[in-house]
């Protein structure tokens, strides 16, 4: 394939009768020229392609050092608050030295760009670059004038090394900011090895560079940040709504905590079922993100239904109003038997103080309600008083229909308030503008509550459209909530029991069977308890045949 010079030749008739040394020239410039270029664009298709940060600073500094064929070179990133540069790259290959980036942080001094006065540091020369916005070519920092450089001499007898040419160049990002210097020391012949001044061309070119270096790195760090600001943001809601309810405050942390292991014990599993689910750590992000956000729903759900401790509770106990009407009626009787003379207390006023107890242990929701409880809640209700001349019952309707929940505190119609909120997260996530590698935060988050068999809701899917992601934050979410010790309806269970209902729920088809196992069997469960359960709930248990014992480091088990 013919070179640019060579079809610009071609085409340029005039240029036909030049001497063939001076066309040589020509093209060797110009084919230089081209090569330079090239070069350059691929060192920054290399930059804009490089997603981590650390790595990212590496390669600047790499590849700046190749192209100018400099045996070191330092790259230092402007503080935040904009009064220091701060070691981040540190190279040389005559000593053998790779410091920061992927290998680790730098705990040299940080050069100040003020004096403890607010005077512009101009003395130290990359605080002058840097505020200034100059580049600085210095032939050799033995001779040069204008800049202290008794820290690279005191560097140089410390490590034998001989520092000579320099050059340093600004980085400036898309607002013409200076965000850091990029210095590149001793330029080497490329003929001879000798350290050489870096020649103009090559200045020109390691300004292009360090350009082309800070709009990555200022591209890269605006997506940080705007990653940070994503995940606080979020957070807050679901820290929101766990401070709604007390009884559920660090429920959803722990269960996105609990999801992020699972999902990395999958992604790194090489047997069946698993082996093909590799998961990225953004992908585990992904996945963990959906399980911070899978009670977003629960915002709009009333306070009263999720903090519901008792079947007569709402905005109080309605079991106050209950036993002050046992207190009148009781009066009622009182009154009565003393009316008539009686002295023995009234069999009647006996029953009513038996009917109390009842009904308040079946408020507490702690027991299965039969049919002959049932009937003896309705029996009681027709118990009546006089209340400002009329006669009411003794139990109303709703507190009837309340008292008569066969299992736990809520209705049917509280039930369904509640998984509601499954709806809602679904409603108010697929809203979002979630970036592409978190499209599937919506969908993971709203299956939570679905169950292998189809029986779960909101939309009663089945094991073939439930993904893994889904089932893991599904198995988070039920293993938190057995064991948690602050519902207001219940003890968390000891950790024995949670296990085994874990295994009861695989058996009727609820939840993925291998997935459980990888729970158990991979110590997550035991590692999650120790760190989360109370002692008293810490126990061995048994899955699926096999015994397990549970010893916390700290004692605890």
């Amino acid at each position: 394939m013919k070179s640019i010079f060579d079809r610009w030749y071609e085409k340029s008739p005039h240029l036909k009768g030049l001497a063939p040394e001076v066309v040589e020239e020509i093209r060797g410039f110009a084919d230089d020229q081209v090569n330079r270029i090239k070069e350059l664009v691929k060192i920054g298709m290399a930059l804009s392609a490089e997603k981590n940060l650390d790595r990212l600073l590496e390669m600047i500094v790499t590849e700046a050092r190749r192209y100018t064929n400099a045996d070191g070179g330092t790259l230092y990133i402007r503080s935040d608050d904009h009064r220091r540069l701060e070691f981040t790259i540190i190279q040389s290959d005559s000593l053998d030295v790779r410091m920061g980036g992927t290998g680790g942080g730098i705990d040299w001094k940080p050069v100040s760009l003020f004096t403890a006065d607010g005077v512009e540091n101009h003395a130290n020369v990359c605080a002058y670059c840097a505020l200034k916005g100059e580049t600085i070519n210095i032939a050799d920092v033995y001779d040069a004038d204008g800049f202290d450089f008794r820290g690279t001499k005191d560097f140089d007898s410390t490590t034998g090394y001989r520092s000579q040419s320099m050059l340093l160049v600004p980085m400036r990002d898309h607002e013409d900011e200076v965000i850091g210097v990029l210095q590149l020391l001793n330029c080497r012949s490329r003929e001879t090895g000798e350290v050489t001044p870096f020649p103009p061309q090559v200045i020109l070119d390691a300004g292009s560079l360090a350009s082309q270096a800070a709009i990555a790195v200022t591209n890269m760090r605006l997506i940080r940040e705007l990653e940070i600001l994503l995940n606080s943001f979020l957070r807050a809601i679901a820290a929101a709504i766990d401070e709604k309810s007390p009884y559920t405050s660090g429920h959803v942390e722990r269960v996105a905590e609990l999801t992020g292991e699972l999902s990395r014990l999958v992604g790194a599993s090489s047997a069946a079922p698993f082996a093909a689910e590799k998961y990225s750590e953004d992908e585990v992000k992904e996945i963990k993100m959906a399980a911070w956000m899978h009670d977003i729903g629960k915002i709009t759900t009333p306070e009263y239904v999720v903090d519901k401790a008792t079947k007569l509770e709402t905005i109080f106990d309605r079991i106050e109003l209950v036993r002050l009407r046992c207190e009148i009626v009781k009066r009622d009787l009182e009154i009565a038997r003393l009316k008539e003379g009686k002295d023995k207390k009234d069999t009647a006023a006996v029953e009513v103080e038996r009917d109390l107890a009842f009904i308040e242990k079946s408020n507490i929701g702690g027991e299965f309600m039969d049919d002959d409880s049932i009937s003896r809640l309705r029996e009681i209700a027709a118990t009546t008083l006089a209340v400002n001349g009329e006669r009411v019952g003794l139990l109303n309707d709703d507190e009837l229909k309340n008292l008569s929940i066969r299992r736990g505190t809520l209705t049917a119609d509280e039930r369904e308030i509640i998984n509601n909120h499954v709806r809602l997260t679904i409603k108010m996530l697929e809203k979002l503008p979630f970036p592409r590698k978190l499209r599937q935060v919506p969908l993971f988050a709203g299956m939570h509550h679905e169950k292998l068999d189809g029986s779960g809701y909101p939309r009663g899917i089945n094991a073939v459209d439930i993904p893994i992601p889904a089932r893991v934050l599904a198995i988070a979410d039920v293993f938190e909530a057995l064991t948690a010790a602050d519902r207001p309806y219940k003890p968390g269970k000891m950790l024995s029991e949670s296990v085994r209902i874990l295994e009861l729920m695989v058996r009727d088809g609820h939840l993925d069977g291998d997935l459980c196992d990888l729970l158990v069997e991979s110590g997550l469960v035991a590692d999650y308890a120790c760190r989360t359960l109370a002692p008293r709930q810490l126990d061995d248990f048994v899955w699926r045949g096999r015994h397990f014992k549970v010893r916390c480091r700290d004692g605890k088990g």
